[in-house]
């Protein structure tokens, strides 16, 4: 029961925000389709390195989730688990992830506990930095970052932009989530930027985050050198987060929930469908 708890505290199901680009940016780096059993690590890599995250961000929290009406249904708050067993977790799935990356070179390995440290310092910024959207962001940008490491031992220009994409999609996002926790945030003096700058602006600041990310997306078809495809998948991908901003109105907050999980997953793995399509063509 205590597992089963922490397992939907921890949303397994929005892996699907970070999965995509890790597939796009391992299709790239092979130039083909990646060696099976190298994808499956890297997949399995992600899962327990967002595993450790959700579940450190839960064990850090769960004294302010328990006074937020939005987190209080929360497993360590409600006490169905104890936090001693939450950050048990969080070491088991931070043990898996670095034998993980043992498994995929010394490279990978050798940067794990970096990784790791990223993914738990975000749970700690709300506390001093409005900037902590960025820093999850960054947090996330580590996959498709941590894919082409994996499979080519080196960097380059298509993950460095293919990471900044990423790391203003999400801030983009997570702007617009954070809304919904305003009130709770400025009660508790906890920092974002819509307590920094007020509802009606983060709209703007996530509109020009995610028009950043359209921006760094579009050297990649060149850079990588694959089909003129992958521009039509770009085009779509602009087109759902247009739509995303058109559901999040000033004092009308109801749609974020459909805007925060259906339009950026559907954005996403549209993006790496022509994305691996490209490459394929290529």
């Amino acid at each position: 029961m205590k597992l089963t708890n922490i397992l939907n505290d921890i949303r397994v199901e929005h892996t699907i925000f970070s999965l995509p680009f890790l597939l796009a940016s391992a299709f790239i780096a092979s130039g083909g389709i990646p060696k099976i059993e190298k994808l499956i690590l890297i997949v399995l890599a992600l899962l327990f390195a967002r595993a450790a995250a959700m579940s450190f961000n839960r064990f850090a929290d769960a004294n302010i989730d328990k006074f937020n009406p939005r987190t209080a249904n929360r497993s360590i708050p409600k006490g169905l688990v104890r936090r001693n067993d939450m950050l048990l977790f969080v070491v088991f799935c931070s043990l898996i992830f670095v034998f993980i990356s043992f498994l995929l070179g010394n490279l990978t390995f050798e940067l794990s506990p970096v990784a790791l440290f990223i993914i738990f310092f975000y749970s700690y910024t709300k506390r001093f930095t409005a900037l902590s959207h960025i820093v999850l962001g960054i947090a996330l940008s580590l996959a498709p970052g941590g894919a082409w490491i994996a499979l080519r031992n080196d960097f380059g220009l298509v993950p460095f932009f293919m990471m900044l994409a990423v790391v203003f999609w999400l801030a983009g996002f997570d702007v617009l989530y954070s809304l919904q926790d305003l009130s709770y945030d400025i009660k508790q003096g906890l920092h974002s930027i819509p307590v920094v700058i007020g509802e009606k602006n983060s709209l703007y600041v996530a509109r020009f985050f995610h028009t950043l990310t359209i921006i760094f997306l579009i050297p990649i078809g060149f850079l990588a050198d694959i089909s003129f495809v992958y521009y039509i998948g770009l085009g779509l991908f602009a087109g759902l987060l247009f739509y995303e901003h058109s559901l999040v109105k000033p004092n009308d907050l109801s749609k974020i929930d459909v805007a925060f999980f259906n339009v950026n997953a559907i954005c996403s793995f549209i993006y790496a469908l022509f994305v691996i399509v490209s490459v394929l063509i290529k």
